[in-house]
């Protein structure tokens, strides 16, 4: 039984928390970061999953696979980790943090990219995720979220706040 069955038929939410246990149990989070390289089928079966199901939230594969680069410090960067959920061999969420070497005035992490496979959204998967990343994360964290994405509510009840308006000056 999945979480949104169980909302659906009215299980109170004491039982709706077990279902969301029962999930977690089945589901297992992977963290890999500089002392933990991904060999390259696996790295790409990120790469491919994060940019299928980000969808127009996303970037194109190049992109998502530097970021990955800079997390495992397989490029010059401080470093970072990515995090992988899988529920039998599947993967069914990811994100990617990246360290900005900053503090105080700018975080010291950013959240790059998180995504949940599109059949298991409304589980818990991306909080999970979100959690996960949280607690791993040394320091005050930054991620940019289009005030479109119904992700944007689940970072709010994480505590996340919208600060500041983010410009770019995309040079040519």
């Amino acid at each position: 039984m999945t979480l949104k069955t169980a909302k659906k038929i009215g299980l109170d939410k004491k039982k709706q928390y077990n279902v969301l246990n029962q999930i977690k149990n089945f589901m297992i989070i992977t963290s890999y970061d500089e002392s933990s390289k991904i060999n390259i089928s696996t790295k790409k079966e990120i790469v491919n999953f994060l940019h299928n199901h980000l969808g127009e939230y996303g970037d194109d594969a190049p992109a998502i696979e530097k970021a990955i680069d800079y997390a495992l410090k397989e490029r010059t960067s401080f470093g970072g980790f990515v995090l992988v959920a899988k529920e039998e061999d599947v993967i069914v969420g990811a994100t990617v943090i990246n360290k900005t070497g900053m503090d105080g005035y700018i975080p010291e992490n950013i959240l790059v990219y998180i995504s949940t496979h599109g059949k298991y959204r409304g589980q818990g998967i991306g909080k999970g995720l979100m959690k996960e990343a949280i607690e791993k994360c040394e320091g005050n964290i930054a991620l940019h979220v289009e005030p479109n994405n119904p992700a944007k509510y689940l970072y709010e009840k994480l505590g996340f706040e919208n600060k500041y308006l983010e410009m770019r000056l995309i040079k040519n």
